[in-house]
């Protein structure tokens, strides 16, 4: 079996995109993205990339403006503060159309994606901020769009070393984070760059940090996954979020939240996050991806297998937790800890290190005996929310995350210089309603009790003044609608062209099987 050459390679692939942007899949395909090589030949490798939908396609530019080749141009915005203040996304939830949308960083996103020599898909499909496919794996609650809503994740950085400023109107990216955590730590500028010396993609957020390092720093990166960062903020002002705003208070928060890489997905972007690399040079594009080198469907995001994250990061990566202990000294209690977080490569202390020294061979799902009752937990706002499968397993971990906190955190002394610490309730409670709902605002409520529960550990010690908060999450979320169903499938079937369509949305472009 030979692959096709790169003329058959390119009109399958346009057949593909033309498929994809007939007007009959117009509400459940926003948009279809792509990469080729320059056609203006400045470097026969450098790739630009493509959008195309319905009402047209462009060509987008690192440094320059939009190049529109047919139609009206998809990407009309890539404001990354649209839809602020956050009345205005209450009042239009879930734009129709692309154009009423907006896609930060769209080039070098769509660029991050398709970078990996084996693992990027050859076109991926962002599904419409409506569409409701349960059958395929989807959810009430959704993400995994460039846009900007879904890619929306909450900023809050607080305690020592942070200037104290409230909510301001400014964003960033989930990128910057590893490099501010790691200078917080104590590292180096020179020494944030990858294993081979490269910078990272993400930069520090200098602007809202003192100038001095901190002396014997203690560093907090706390991640609700998939908290919603205009309702997180709203709640937080409504007084319902008394963790959150007491962070705020000591601190700051971004309107704009941090824009997520694309896919807006969990594992590539706690990756990103941990690492300061976008899925190009992580190697996670995906919570499921395909692998061409080895003919290997990764599903990288789930219970069963987040133990074993390290194994698809590229050769060049380097952690967070790496960085740190490169530069602090090696003693008894752990420099860096990593709390229910599948990127744990480098922690002196992880959750997962112990579901793999357990033996466990289904990883953290074969562990549920162990686990904290969720119908005990004092955290939980109403317990018919634990009804929902994935909202009580989350939270059981989130309070044994909570536990292990406490534990690492039992004295001053012990402490790690860098803890991060991932929660998963949030993500739970937005997949099963959407933003707003009342299950989404109880996961968060649920999120900050545990918050306010560790504040308080904190506050008796003595110690809470002396520790710097850094809390995010991976990604926003949308409501989908469920009466816009459907599928893009039967339109691929139909040109006969061999195909995988992992997530869906990453479509890989397979050999035919019949050319030898």
């Amino acid at each position: 079996m030979s692959s096709p050459s790169a003329a058959q390679a390119s009109a399958r692939r346009e057949a593909v995109i033309a498929a994809l942007t007939l007007p009959d899949l117009a509400s459940i395909v926003d948009l279809v993205v792509w990469v080729e090589v320059d056609p203006d030949g400045f470097s026969a490798a450098r790739p630009v990339a493509m959008a195309a939908s319905h009402v047209g396609r462009v060509r987008l530019h690192l440094d320059g403006p939009h190049e529109v080749l047919e139609g009206l141009d998809p990407i009309a915005s890539e404001d990354p503060m649209a839809f602020l203040p956050y009345d205005r996304e209450c009042a239009s939830p879930g734009p129709r159309s692309s154009r009423q949308n907006s896609y930060p960083y769209a080039a070098s996103r769509i660029l991050s994606l398709f970078a990996d020599p084996t693992r990027s898909p050859d076109v991926a499909v962002m599904h419409s901020p409506r569409h409701f496919f349960p059958e395929q794996g989807g959810h009430v609650g959704e993400h995994g769009s460039l846009d900007v809503i879904q890619s929306r994740a909450p900023l809050l950085l607080s305690g020592k070393g942070v200037a104290t400023r409230g909510i301001v109107d400014a964003h960033a990216r989930l990128v910057d984070i590893c490099p501010t955590l790691a200078a917080l730590a104590g590292v180096p500028d020179g020494d944030l760059r990858d294993a081979g010396g490269d910078p990272l993609d993400g930069g520090m957020l200098t602007a809202y940090l003192g100038t001095e390092a901190l002396a014997e720093p203690k560093v907090i990166g706390i991640l609700w996954d998939g908290a919603h960062c205009g309702e997180l903020l709203h709640l937080a002002e409504s007084g319902e979020l008394p963790g959150i705003a007491r962070l705020i208070d000591n601190g700051v928060a971004l309107h704009g939240g941090a824009v997520a890489q694309f896919p807006s997905i969990t594992l590539t972007n706690h990756t990103s996050i941990l690492t300061g690399l976008g899925p190009g040079r992580h190697g996670v594009m995906g919570n499921v991806f395909f692998d061409r080198a080895t003919g290997e469907r990764v599903v990288a995001n789930n219970s069963s297998t987040w133990h074993r994250s390290a194994e698809w990061l590229r050769p060049a990566v380097r952690t967070v937790f790496e960085m740190v202990n490169s530069v602090v000294p090696q003693r008894s209690s752990p420099r860096t800890a990593c709390v229910n977080e599948a990127v744990d490569r480098g922690a002196d202390y992880s959750t997962m290190a112990i579901i793999r020294g357990s033996g466990s061979s289904s990883g953290a799902a074969g562990l549920g005996d162990l686990l904290p009752d969720a119908h005990t937990s004092v955290h939980v706002h109403d317990k018919a929310h634990l009804d929902d499968s994935y909202f009580s397993w989350a939270t059981q971990v989130d309070d044994l995350g909570l536990e292990q906190m406490r534990q690492l955190w039992a004295s001053p002394e012990s402490a790690p210089t860098l803890t991060w610490w991932a929660s998963v309730v949030s993500d739970a409670g937005h997949h099963a309603g959407g933003p707003r709902t009342d299950i989404a605002r109880d996961s968060l409520r649920d999120s900050d009790s545990r918050l306010v529960s560790f504040l308080e550990h904190l506050d008796g010690l003595g110690f809470t003044d002396q520790v710097t908060f850094l809390l995010t999450a991976d990604h926003g979320f949308e409501g989908s609608d469920p009466t816009v169903t459907g599928s893009w499938r039967p339109a691929l079937e139909g040109l006969g062209i061999p195909f995988r369509d992992e997530g869906p949305g990453f479509i890989y472009l397979l050999p035919d099987p019949d050319q030898t």
